[in-house]
């Protein structure tokens, strides 16, 4: 048995693609409990596309549900799981890139792919088998001064941070 050279923390989210996220989220709300989890509406209401978080265990884990129909910007988006780490936890994967994990796009997994989603930050990579996974850490500012500003990382982005600062008012 080999030794992990990274453990993931614990269930964050997992994508979900429905035609109809309102639709979508009243069925989950009525046949299972959950709630839409208010603390992300900038994701559902702060663009084009974001998904609306939904917990049936107020927010420790969630489900997100991505609107995938024909010509919506999420389109793309797909299913997967994703998992929540401390900020030292994820500085330290960030750090070992490239380590043998893949992105979306089949190429080795770097530090500059870390994603800047105004309220968390975020890598994506797949498994050898091609299933989606998405790794999360709310530390924002802390990952923001330890990792991006220290090892002057260029993140990614999927929107402009003024739609947050917009959102946020």
């Amino acid at each position: 048995m080999s030794q992990a050279k990274f453990r993931v923390g614990r269930l964050d989210h997992v994508h979900i693609r429905v035609p109809d996220r309102e639709v979508a989220a009243r069925w989950y709300a009525d046949y299972l409990g959950f709630e839409v989890v208010e603390a992300f509406g900038f994701w559902a209401k702060g663009f084009e596309g974001g998904p609306i978080q939904m917990s049936a265990d107020g927010g420790n884990t969630m489900l997100a549900l991505f609107e995938a129909s024909e010509g919506h910007p999420m389109a793309p988006q797909v299913t997967g799981v994703a998992f929540s780490v401390d900020a030292q936890s994820f500085a330290a994967f960030a750090r070992s890139l490239p380590n043998g994990i893949d992105s979306p796009s089949d190429q080795p997994l770097r530090i500059d792919d870390v994603v800047d989603l105004d309220m968390c930050w975020a890598y994506n990579f797949t498994d050898p088998w091609g299933n989606n996974f998405e790794l999360n850490c709310y530390e924002y500012e802390r990952i923001r001064n330890d990792l991006i500003v220290a090892e002057g990382v260029e993140p990614v982005r999927y929107w402009p941070r003024s739609l947050y600062e917009q959102y946020r008012g």
